[in-house]
């Protein structure tokens, strides 16, 4: 199938075209179909991440919840700034790590991993998948799951239809995104890699420690990639410097590659913004990698 047939939102130009030849040239030069993997980021990537990701909003609810419980907490961060719907601490929490200063990360992912601690994946996965499709955006006007982007969800069609195997990995939390990756993106919760907590086995269950296992970002997303599938992605697709490792990872000395990187350029029908893409959008321009404009090259944004 064309990438006419199964990309309509995207506009002609650079962008589609580029995607449309590696797709083609892929499957012109019979690449075993086991070797056609492709990876993508979700927060700013698939979906919206502003004014902050989608998980953040589920965790920050918690933390409020935690904070109106227990006053002791209401002086400690991050559940200070939950109960005082102080988003500027986040914001600046995440423009600090792609600055490479993670003093705050570090506090902020302490409370994370104990927002939901000491309870099992299956309830975990229940709440998830509750707040995922009762949940709205704060300012668009519409469901979170209503918030993935269409031109990216073709892609994620057209490159399936043409024998690739299609991976989320995300700074997110896996089990967080599971419950609805099938039904969002056409993802199976196997190939959903992303941020996990500790857990502990006991008696049949697991349950969630209030300690974090990895962060899937940077240099962890080539290693959980790797770590999973034991292959490198002929393709992968991101928005932020903590793409940047799983785009040089998809190089092939032997193969065509689409390293593609996802520019929020649209104010008027998302959100316009560069902070924390600074170091990926200049290696996008240096290395010749396919830099997406939302504006120029979606054709519509959400369905």
């Amino acid at each position: 199938m064309t990438g006419t047939d199964l990309l309509p939102s995207w506009k002609d130009g650079a962008a589609k075209a580029a995607i449309v030849e590696f797709v083609e040239k892929t499957v012109g030069d019979d690449v075993p179909v086991e070797e056609r993997i492709a990876t993508f980021d979700a927060d700013g990537t698939l979906w919206c991440e502003q004014p902050l990701p989608v998980e953040a909003d589920f965790i920050l609810r918690r933390l409020a919840e935690m904070a109106k419980a227990d006053s002791a907490l209401r002086d400690r961060q991050p559940w200070k700034a939950a109960y005082e719907h102080d988003n500027a601490w986040f914001g600046k929490v995440i423009t600090e790590h792609y600055a490479g200063d993670d003093t705050d990360a570090k506090v902020l992912l302490g409370g994370v991993a104990g927002a939901f601690a000491d309870i099992d994946v299956e309830q975990f996965e229940a709440k998830s998948d509750a707040f995922l499709r009762s949940a709205r955006h704060p300012t668009l006007g519409r469901g979170y799951l209503e918030t993935a982007y269409v031109p990216m969800l073709e892609l994620l069609a057209y490159l399936e239809a043409n024998g690739f195997t299609n991976h989320i990995v995300s700074g997110s939390g896996g089990d967080f995104m599971r419950p609805i990756s099938q039904d969002v993106f056409g993802i199976p919760v196997e190939h959903v890699i992303g941020s996990a907590t500790a857990l502990e086995y006991a008696s049949g269950s697991l349950t969630r420690k209030a300690q974090l296992g990895f962060l899937d970002d940077g240099p962890q997303k080539p290693i959980q990639i790797w770590s999973h599938g034991g292959r490198r992605p002929l393709a992968a697709g991101g928005n932020s410097n903590g793409d940047l490792p799983m785009l040089e990872f998809a190089q092939h000395d032997d193969r065509q590659s689409l390293r593609l990187l996802v520019l929020h350029d649209d104010a008027e029908r998302e959100f316009a913004y560069t902070s924390g893409a600074e170091k990926a959008l200049a290696e996008a321009r240096k290395g010749g990698w396919t830099v997406v404009s939302m504006k120029d090259d979606f054709a519509t944004v959400f369905g």
